[in-house]
């Protein structure tokens, strides 16, 4: 959540659990090994497949390289870990023209004479790369995986598919060390306005023809290509944060193909920019205070303590142990990143302590470092961030201006007096961004679709609990099941054993539950 009006260096609004927790973990110091399986196997071994279920797959699978810059850095995932590219058409209204390459993985079902199919998951974002996400994540789906071959891709723009990359990491760090505020007055916003276009003619320059066609519903109809590739029916699918907005405008153009499909962690499909951010600012503040309950803080005071902590770091940025400083920005998205797990509430503390006691905003500098996608050791930046705002822009036709913000700002810092006065600038990220959107909100009913499960945590702050029901609705009835957890952060599979449960009975055993079940 940076203070800059409309940087593009931004990080995501709404990540996958697993996509940050992962990073936090290994930025933390406390090991840098990765879940993901790494005895080495022959891939041809992946093509024998359970009975009535053969592996009719026509992409050109490969042993995995290690990831990209574009992917995030680390070792390639292991010998049963699969990669191949898919043709797409750049435009999907011009299916012969210009085309792009869809980067894949897959895990083959452990047992296959088990399987049921395969089953595509998107993490979030947008702008999380599938490739690289799925094998750190894919400890919390090994039960899914005896019986599903385990499938991601980079979406457009995203990772090595189409890649949307406007700025280096040099100018990525600038921007972030320079973030001094919000403009306040005219010069201060001509300032801002003068810089946003220059990024965004970067973007014309490096990325320009594929701006227009980086949208959900483009990455959607990609969706049903990669069906159509794995040579299954239906499409089956795992959908998390952002991820549940794709799955939603998928089901709705292509209903009849929707398989077994949970969204977790989900978006709310009825809200615009303006009231979606309202509701992420008094969701993050809700996880704030909830965090400083659990650490036996009087909420109202930590908020006050947190926002002096703001106001000092953007007065003085906070040294740190290397040369970047932890300026505001820097320490709100730190904060903030904490704020998506109750796995990751214990870095927060730590973070808090040492500006505390020693003056060092060395942690929450590392929080702010893994939720953006640079990397600790080597300062190169995956391009989510970046990614991100393509993606959105090309979603939304909103666009603001000041006057708008400072019409909205007092709604948002009374949603959230930490975080609102900077969450209302992301308001003005599409302006003058040179492609229109398609739409304010995305059209997700789905007639006719297959039940998909749709799951909701009364604590999650980037994608408050009431997107889930009002998702459930616009599906519509027979189609959406909604279920609520009431428990903390932004997800619940794979932490919440009810919903665990739940979904693998869906998943595995086509078990239907029931509309409005909640879990504690």
């Amino acid at each position: 959540m940076p203070r800059k009006s409309r940087s593009i260096s931004g990080p995501s609004a709404a990540l996958a659990p697993s996509l940050l927790a992962a990073a936090l973990l290994v930025a933390g110091c406390t090991s840098s090994s990765s879940p993901s399986d790494t005895k080495g196997s022959d891939s041809s071994s992946s093509k024998g497949s359970g009975k009535g279920a053969p592996d009719t797959s026509t992409v050109d699978w490969t042993r995995c390289k290690a990831p990209t810059v574009n992917q995030g850095t680390g070792k390639a995932p292991g010998g049963k870990w699969e990669c191949g590219t898919l043709e797409a058409p750049l435009d999907h209204d011009k299916p012969g023209g210009e085309k792009i390459e869809i980067a894949l993985i897959r895990k083959p079902a452990t047992e296959p004479d088990r399987r049921i199919g395969a089953l595509l998951y998107n993490f979030g974002g947008p702008g999380g790369s599938g490739v690289s996400t799925l094998p750190q994540a894919a400890v919390d789906y090994e039960n899914l995986g005896e019986r599903y071959d385990l499938v991601s891709f980079d979406p457009r723009a995203v990772g090595e598919t189409a890649t949307v990359r406007c700025v280096d990491d040099k100018e990525m760090d600038r921007l972030s060390q320079e973030d001094d505020g919000p403009p306040e007055t005219p010069a201060e916003q001509a300032e801002d306005t003068a810089e946003s276009r220059e990024q965004i003619e970067a973007c014309e320059t490096k990325a320009g023809k594929l701006l227009p066609h980086v949208g959900t519903s483009d990455t959607a109809r990609d969706m049903d290509l990669i069906r159509e590739a794995l040579g299954e029916k239906k499409l089956n699918y795992f959908g998390i944060s952002y991820g549940t907005e794709l799955g939603g405008v998928y089901a709705h153009l292509f209903p009849k193909n929707v398989g077994r499909t949970v969204f977790d962690a989900v978006v709310d499909p009825t809200e615009g920019q303006i009231e979606g951010g309202l509701a992420q600012a008094e969701g993050f503040q809700l996880a704030l205070e909830n965090y400083l309950k659990d650490v036996g803080k009087d909420p109202a005071e930590g908020s006050t303590e947190i926002t002096e902590l703001l106001e000092r770091a953007e007065a003085s940025p906070l040294p740190t142990s290397g040369a970047r400083k932890l300026t505001r920005g820097l320490a709100e998205t730190g904060i903030a990143a904490a704020l998506y797990s109750e796995e990751t509430w214990p870095y927060l503390t730590q973070g808090l302590q040492e500006v505390e006691n020693a003056g060092s905003g060395s942690i929450l500098l590392l929080m702010a470092d893994a939720y953006s996608g640079r990397d600790p050791q080597t300062g190169r930046y995956n391009n989510m961030s970046q990614a991100n705002a393509a993606i959105r822009c090309a979603d939304s036709t909103e666009r603001f201006g000041y006057a708008d913000v400072k019409r909205q700002l007092p709604a948002y810092k009374k949603a959230s007096p930490v975080f609102g006065e900077s969450m209302v600038w992301g308001l003005m990220a599409c302006t003058d961004w040179p492609v229109d959107g398609e739409r304010k909100t995305p059209e997700v009913s789905a007639p006719g679709a297959s039940p998909i499960l749709v799951i909701g945590n009364t604590g999650d702050p980037a994608t408050p609990v009431e997107g889930a029901k009002k998702m459930a609705e616009a599906l519509g009835d027979g189609v959406g099941v909604n279920i609520t957890v009431d428990g903390e952060g932004h997800g619940t599979y794979g932490v919440n054993d009810c919903a665990t449960e739940t979904v693998d009975a869906y998943l595995l055993d086509g078990k239907v539950p029931e509309d409005g079940k909640t879990c504690s």
